[in-house]
């Protein structure tokens, strides 16, 4: 534990247990933070309860000299992300930091989606995402309010598959989107309270991202999750810049992407007739990107 560009610092960590979620609480936690440990340490699909992913990191933590409670609230449920936001309180005493992480998987097509895969992917990634911060949010607007200083950072997880679209992921990419679309929202918001807020598409082997193989033996492994979660300790410094950004991150590599572009702006006096805007349109569309080739241009 001898870093300390976090200590004094509390954080909580949704999705915790495993992956990415669990690199980030280490990272945070040997840079001297605090850390609740978020997991209900379901499968893949969101489906069963288990706690010991979360207790294993708090035990590796603590192991470490660091301090780490284990949290097993549902993010997605309204009532219970404001008691993980009271237990970070009661524990520690403060809460400056909120790294939203927790997400399952219902894949399919969208044609043969059924209701409830769309629901508990928006709920879990979406809604758990907004519900954890909307707490957060609301304890340091009333720090401000007080008088007190707040240096907050909130770290959202969004994907390439939301900002591009991926096959067979409807549920999953409507909602990474929508989560760069709250984090902008609360950079914005918590701009008066002393709070930041930015999201991050992370490329990295995990339950989720299952493909991503290990290399041989001596190799650099550019898709450990570890490899993301500089970026996040650095976010989560009181005296980080940023708000307000959009990055994406794997190996040793880390872009921020831009707001998207104008790509064609084509006018006429008055309103449009259909076929003129046939005539003005029709060869002047942008190429569709797809996951494929950005994945590519991004030399994953």
């Amino acid at each position: 534990m001898a870093k300390t560009s976090l200590a004094g610092r509390v954080a909580i960590v949704t999705g915790g247990g495993r992956g990415l979620g669990r690199a980030h609480a280490l990272m945070l936690a040997r840079e001297g933070a605090a850390i609740v440990v978020n997991d209900l340490g379901g499968d893949l699909h969101g489906s069963g309860k288990d706690l010991t992913p979360a207790q294993e990191v708090v035990r590796e933590i603590e192991a470490m000299g660091g301090r780490a409670v284990v949290s097993g609230h549902d993010v997605g449920d309204w009532g219970q992300a404001a008691a993980m936001v009271e237990q970070a309180i009661a524990a520690f005493g403060d809460l400056h930091i909120l790294v939203n992480n927790a997400g399952i998987l219902r894949d399919r097509t969208l044609a043969n989606m059924s209701e409830e895969e769309w629901d508990a992917v928006i709920r879990v990634h979406l809604k758990g995402h907004a519900a954890s911060s909307r707490h957060a949010m609301a304890y340091w607007r009333d720090l401000s309010k007080a008088g007190k200083p707040v240096a907050a950072s909130v770290v959202h997880t969004t994907s390439l598959a939301g900002l591009v679209g991926s096959f067979g992921q409807a549920n999953y990419a409507a909602a990474k989107l929508g989560i760069v679309g709250l984090s902008r929202v609360i950079a914005l918001e918590g701009s008066k309270y002393g709070v930041r807020s930015n999201a991050v598409s992370p490329s990295a082997r995990t339950r989720i991202e299952a493909s991503l193989k290990p290399p041989p033996p001596g190799v650099f492994d550019v898709f450990d999750p570890a490899n993301v979660s500089p970026l996040i300790a650095w976010l989560a410094r009181a005296g980080c810049p940023a708000t307000n950004q959009v990055f994406q991150a794997y190996g040793g590599r880390i872009e921020i992407i831009g707001p998207s572009n104008i790509a064609v702006d084509v006018r006429t006096a008055g309103q449009w007739t259909t076929d003129a805007l046939d005539s003005a349109l029709k060869d002047r569309l942008p190429a569709a990107v797809r996951l494929g080739d950005f994945v590519e241009g991004l030399n994953l």
